[in-house]
């Protein structure tokens, strides 16, 4: 992935309809969820759906499929490591990072 990509991605992201929408389609997996079922499910309007629909495929960051007279949207999984990679591939310049919930710095 490359920065442009990555910062497409981001910026994608960050806007809070369109996180909630993509962390939704992470949690359903590769069942993938149909345009109706999220907009019920998160309380946002079909058509404001769409729009944030529209711009996270634009990122690379979702997919979509026919399925008869449905479409189902899938969080784009290879996309997402890549953004993950990209953002963690020189963590702490080669060192074990400490790990825990409270870990703020890497170790020596």
């Amino acid at each position: 992935m490359d920065e442009s990509e990555v910062i497409r991605a981001l910026a994608a992201l960050a806007q809070p309809v369109r996180l909630q929408v993509f962390r939704a389609l992470v949690v359903t997996g590769e069942r993938g969820l149909t345009p109706g079922a999220m907009a019920e499910g998160l309380g946002i309007p079909q058509n404001t759906l769409s729009f944030h629909l529209k711009e996270l495929s634009n990122a690379g960051l979702v997919t979509q499929e026919r399925a008869s007279r449905h479409i189902i949207y899938r969080a784009a999984y290879q996309r997402m490591n890549a953004l993950i990679g990209y953002l963690t591939e020189n963590c702490c310049q080669g060192d074990s990072c400490v790990v825990g919930a409270d870990a703020r710095s890497c170790e020596s």
